[in-house]
């Protein structure tokens, strides 16, 4: 399964906790790849640390799940606000980090999806 996610910045504790619920839903059933913007500029990605509980429920999900987090260079600035969540590292090639469209600020995300028969780009 390929899911996208976006979590504004201001988003409350219930909307993120119905999320959490949904993504360990999600896992019982299949593989997994999920990306998007989770607005969480906190994290500090190296250490697996955060200074505030909302991202520390984030990291704790991923961790309990044994998900991880593909995306290891700055998406926007110096954080790392795009995520790339997997469940088996045999599902994902290829990741790269490209140059942002237009004027964003944004970098753009460029991966492969392995599957049975073959490889799609996404």
């Amino acid at each position: 399964m390929v899911g996208i996610y976006y979590r504004p910045l201001n988003q409350g504790d219930p909307t993120d906790e119905a999320f959490l619920l949904q993504l360990q839903q999600a896992l019982h059933s299949r593989a997994l790849v999920l990306l998007g913007d989770f607005n969480h500029p906190i994290i500090c990605w190296k250490n697996s640390t955060a200074s505030c509980r909302q991202s520390r429920r984030l990291l704790e999900c991923i961790e309990d799940n044994f998900l991880s987090q593909v995306i290891d260079i700055s998406t926007r600035g110096n954080a790392i606000l795009d995520l790339l969540v997997i469940n088996a590292r045999e599902l994902m090639g290829d990741v790269k980090i490209r140059a942002s469209l237009g004027c964003s600020d944004i970098a753009l995300v460029e991966f492969t999806v392995l599957r049975d028969m073959g490889q799609t780009k996404s």
